[in-house]
């Protein structure tokens, strides 16, 4: 059994928020632990949003029995959650889980640079706010014979896959930031490397790809 020592009662609570989030959006997630020395990166994908979500939690000294150097798997989110002991501070690590395609393309480790033009934390929650009433009130508009689920999901493409300004970064993933709680606190800053966006806060990030991007700066592990 591999015992993860969080940093303090507060990012465990964190990392139990991340986990019920993403399973609410999907009962049966499933998310890729990374660590190394004292620092533990959580990979999530709510399928509502196609992104890439990312917790960073803080640990207070790396793993027992024997794994002392790093730890790479894919584990039911489901099962984390239910290991973690916010009082001792302290996870379980389950047992590991055949991985989604997702979980084996992640973005890069390094090579981000910052991407001007992202507007302050507070426009960004008042977009997604503006964006959801514009969906509620369009499918609402529809006529009981028109509000297919094709229908509802052409206005739902067309109106999270706008872009925020001239960043390239579409709507869905500030959307994503603040149902998965990291749009908070601090102005968030986007960077990019190769084909992929960043949405970095406080409190974690959302990644994805660039549409149209190739495979650049595609990252297998």
């Amino acid at each position: 059994m591999t015992v993860l020592h969080l940093a303090d009662e507060g990012e465990a609570a964190d990392l139990a928020a991340f986990l019920s989030r993403l399973l609410h959006y999907d009962r049966s997630a499933a998310v890729r632990m990374q660590a190394a020395g004292t620092a533990l990166a959580v990979f999530g994908r709510p399928p509502s949003f196609e992104v890439l979500a990312v917790r960073a939690v803080r640990l207070a000294k790396p793993y027992e029995n024997g794994l002392d150097v790093t730890l790479d798997l894919t584990v039911s989110a489901g099962e984390l959650l239910e290991s973690v002991d916010e009082a001792a501070a302290t996870a379980v690590v389950p047992g590991a889980v055949t991985g989604p395609p997702w979980a084996g393309v992640l973005p890069p480790r390094g090579g981000w640079v910052p991407v001007a033009g992202l507007p302050a934390v507070d426009a960004l929650r008042s977009l997604v706010a503006a964006s959801v009433a514009e969906f509620r009130s369009r499918t609402e508009a529809l006529a009981p014979e028109s509000r297919t689920r094709a229908e509802l999901d052409r206005i739902g493409r067309e109106i999270w896959s706008r872009t925020v300004g001239e960043t390239g970064l579409p709507v869905r993933a500030v959307h994503a930031a603040q149902a998965l709680g990291f749009l908070r606190g601090a102005d968030p800053v986007l960077l990019s490397s190769g084909a992929w966006l960043r949405l970095r806060t406080a409190y974690g990030s959302i990644a994805l790809r660039r549409a149209g991007a190739g495979a650049l700066g595609l990252s297998v592990r």
